[in-house]
């Protein structure tokens, strides 16, 4: 074995060297967003989303209730949105929306999604935050939906008129806005990155209005997350000001009293 060592260890130490630079890489990606994540969760547990778990328990309530025959009629009147509405009703019916899944998709599918990221956006961003942006994010969605319809399919944003009356629920648009903030948050650009080229492509090789909807959402979380940076920088900026005024107040009245004592002695 000993005489193997010295063609063993040209080997060895590329591949050490690789793990140490993936273990680098994946902590300078998710390290910040682990321990934000983990911290929370580890000392309150599912205490700490209760957002969460109220959204992921509505998303399989409306599930069941959309398949009774009366509970169809109420999800209708109150959670579907469709282009064709009036604005108004869009708007009122938006919030409750984001949590009707479409009945012929697996309820699994939209639930893991609203459990993880809101979850993660819950610990990391604020809950009301989490909501707000939740809302909006899947607000975005449906206007720009709204707005391609009217401009017609012929136009480069435009959607064909058919998507007027097209069920639009569910909450993929909320979730991207969510994942999106988040990575920005913690500057995952990887990951954000990846999230946001593969719903591009997905968008690009098989045009829908879904897709459509995941774009605007992205173009609004990436919005939002730049404008709140750059309100919180300036906001930092001020309270940096103030204080150092605080600061210096009491010390510039002594040097002036210093002074005017100084020339009175004089």
């Amino acid at each position: 074995m000993s005489n193997a060592d010295p063609l063993v260890r040209p080997l060895v130490r590329p591949l050490r060297r690789g793990a140490s630079a993936a273990r680098r890489a994946v902590e300078a990606e998710w390290g910040a967003l682990y321990r934000a994540v983990r911290i929370p969760i580890a000392r309150r547990g599912l205490a700490a989303i209760p957002l969460t778990l109220v959204a992921t328990a509505s998303i399989v309530a409306f599930q069941v209730l959309q398949h009774t025959a009366a509970g169809a009629a109420l999800v209708q009147r109150t959670g579907v949105i469709q282009a064709s509405l009036p604005l108004w009703q869009e708007l009122l019916r938006t919030p409750l929306s984001l949590f009707v899944p479409a009945p012929d998709l697996p309820v699994w599918g939209a639930a893991v999604q609203v459990f993880l990221v809101f979850g993660i956006a819950e610990v990391t961003l604020g809950r009301w935050r989490t909501l707000l942006l939740a809302v909006l994010g899947s607000l975005a969605g449906t206007l720009y939906a709204r707005n391609g319809v009217r401009i017609g399919p012929h136009e480069v944003f435009g959607l064909p008129f058919a998507d007027a009356f097209a069920r639009d629920t569910g909450p993929s648009a909320a979730v991207v806005a969510l994942a999106v903030c988040v990575a920005w948050r913690y500057r995952a650009w990887f990951t954000g990155g990846l999230l946001v080229l593969g719903l591009a492509l997905e968008q690009a090789l098989l045009p829908n209005m879904a897709g459509a909807e995941h774009l605007a959402a992205i173009v609004f979380a990436i919005t939002a997350s730049a404008y709140g940076e750059a309100i919180g920088r300036q906001l930092g900026r001020t309270a940096g000001a103030l204080r150092s005024a605080l600061a210096l107040g009491p010390i510039t009245e002594q040097v002036r009293r210093a002074g005017t004592g100084g020339q009175l002695t004089a």
